[in-house]
């Protein structure tokens, strides 16, 4: 099964922009998993199991490395295609 998440990141602290770009960049280490990224989110693509487990390393990985920040995500079953414009 497939699996499309949207994730934002509120880091809460003044400096915002490095833990945002620290944990994009996190994503890409991911074999399998389709990431993009715009001015407001983050989605990423791939086996469920596969999405899931990374989601929760790396979210727990921002939290110990910067504290407290907010995720919003969003998820729907299936793969979207990421690269849609209208």
């Amino acid at each position: 099964m497939q699996l499309t998440a949207e994730i934002s990141l509120y880091p809460l602290r003044d400096d915002y922009i490095e833990p945002i770009k620290w944990f994009i960049g996190r994503l890409d280490q991911y074999p399998g998993i389709t990431r993009v990224t715009n001015a407001m989110a983050t989605q990423v693509s791939g086996d469920y199991d596969a999405v899931m487990q990374m989601l929760g390393v790396e979210m727990k990985a921002a939290h110990e490395r910067f504290g407290r920040a907010v995720f919003v995500c969003k998820f729907i079953n299936g793969a979207l295609d990421l690269s849609h414009r209208q």
